[in-house]
């Protein structure tokens, strides 16, 4: 495919970053290698909307993961911005409180009314390390249950610790547990998202499980009642659970999408999309397990600054005024619709997993897989479309953006079927093959 694009002042910072910042960048998954190794633009000069501009005034709409899931509002929203600068000219810290944590307290415990109290953090790996601490805090047990991705932290990685060195890694692929105290080996647990046997399994061979921590939905929704009987299990082994929502939350409904499915946690944990994009998050309790906060030590500066909750307050009020998820759903059906349909016209084996307001996409060639992904990246990017293996959708999406998109997914569909066809698919690529991401226990 043609293409006027040149990609240069992107790709040489990168290569310098690798010298200077240990892998890069601070999030695995903006590494140029996740999307397309030695072409990736990697760095934005400004971003508005879903529409990108990048180091050398390349102009690309966003149309895969726009901000790794945290704009759901767009890139530099208005509304939220206009508040955030207000918050700013205020003062973003002070030796006192800031007022707005405290109605945002109230606002997300009006609309989650199983909870009474809640304590923030700046984004969603340490948030999910608070809420872990104040369940262990409240239960006094040391082994957690789990399934799910749910951040760096030693607890989770923990997992990954096995009794010979080099079988460690075992449970959860990609995800390397060097530098985690051996001392945590076994305090893990992990089981597979709507396999209840799984976790019944873990229960009655580990009688000092506290903690229970699970996303409610990721790529696909509970069956037969799976959130219903965690909840039980839960309860019966006087266990904490906890809903990690970083992801979920406020993408398929205003709050925790566990709503939907009326399964109350004791622990719910929110970031990302709660604050279109500026640092915040959430860990809201019931009122008896989150005083156990009280009894062991979570403190940060960072987490008392202004620009975090003035944002989340502006966020969730325009999602809640423009009613964004219904939107998210709408515009997602489409993407998602328009996906299968050329994937069928164009004989390509697709799989479109997700929900409308994330949407996952998989090139079913086995081994083969990753390729083909790399060269759809490759391939898009050369239309002016940051394009990957997930859809976030976002309010920015507009009929316009969505067209632009599947029209040209349509084109690369039939050039990745001829390249199949004539098993040139790694001819056909400009760089390497982009790296694998980690495995996620769904």
């Amino acid at each position: 495919m043609k293409t006027k694009i040149k990609i240069k002042k992107g790709v040489e910072l990168w290569a310098k970053a690798k010298k200077i910042i240990p892998g890069g960048t601070q999030l695995l998954s903006k590494r140029s290698e996740m999307f397309l190794p030695g072409q990736w633009p990697a760095y934005y000069k400004k971003a508005k909307g879903c529409e990108v501009w990048d180091l050398d005034g390349n102009k690309f709409i966003d149309m895969s993961l726009m901000g790794i899931g945290c704009c759901v509002l767009g890139y530099a929203d208005p509304d939220v911005n206009k508040a955030v600068k207000n918050a700013i000219d205020m003062s973003s810290t002070c030796t006192l409180n800031t007022p707005e944590e405290v109605e945002l307290a109230e606002l997300l415990c009006k609309l989650h009314p199983w909870a009474s109290q809640v304590r923030y953090a700046r984004c969603g790996g340490e948030a999910m390390a608070v809420a872990v601490r104040i369940a262990r805090s409240f239960t006094q047990k040391d082994k957690i249950a789990f399934c799910g991705y749910h951040g760096w932290s030693d607890w989770y990685l923990s997992t990954n610790l096995a009794d010979d060195k080099n079988l460690d890694g075992q449970h959860i692929s990609g995800l390397e547990p060097r530098g985690v105290p051996r001392g945590l080996k076994g305090t893990a647990l992990s089981f597979h998202y709507n396999k209840i046997e799984e976790l019944e399994k873990i229960i009655s061979e580990n009688k000092d499980v506290g903690v229970i921590v699970m996303e409610p939905v990721r790529y696909q929704g509970p069956q037969d009642g799976f959130l219903q009987k965690v909840r039980k299990i839960a309860d019966d082994a006087r266990a904490v659970l906890i809903f990690d929502e970083v992801s979920s939350g406020w993408r398929f409904n205003i709050g925790g999408v566990h709503i939907q499915y009326g399964v109350n946690p004791d622990i719910a944990v929110f970031a990302k999309a709660m604050s279109n994009g500026f640092p915040m998050a959430a860990i809201i309790g019931k009122k008896n397990v989150m005083e156990a906060a009280q009894n062991t030590f979570i403190s940060s500066t960072s987490w008392t600054e202004r620009v975090g909750p003035v944002a989340a307050l502006a966020t969730i009020k325009k999602m809640i005024s423009k009613k964004v998820p219904s939107y998210l759903e709408k515009i997602g059906k489409k993407i998602i619709k328009g996906l299968e349909k050329a994937a069928q016209k164009n004989g390509l084996k697709v799989i479109v997993t997700g929900m409308p307001a994330s949407i996952h996409i998989d090139f079913d060639y086995g081994k083969d897989g990753l390729a083909v992904k790399t060269l759809f990246t490759q391939e898009m990017l050369k239309a002016g479309i940051l394009a990957s293996s997930g859809v976030y959708v976002s309010y920015a999406f507009k009929q316009e953006h969505v067209d632009r998109y599947l029209k040209n997914v349509d084109t690369v569909f039939a050039f990745l079927e001829k390249a199949i066809d004539d098993n040139k698919v790694y001819n056909l690529l400009n760089g390497p093959v982009a790296h694998a991401g980690f495995e996620r226990l769904t």
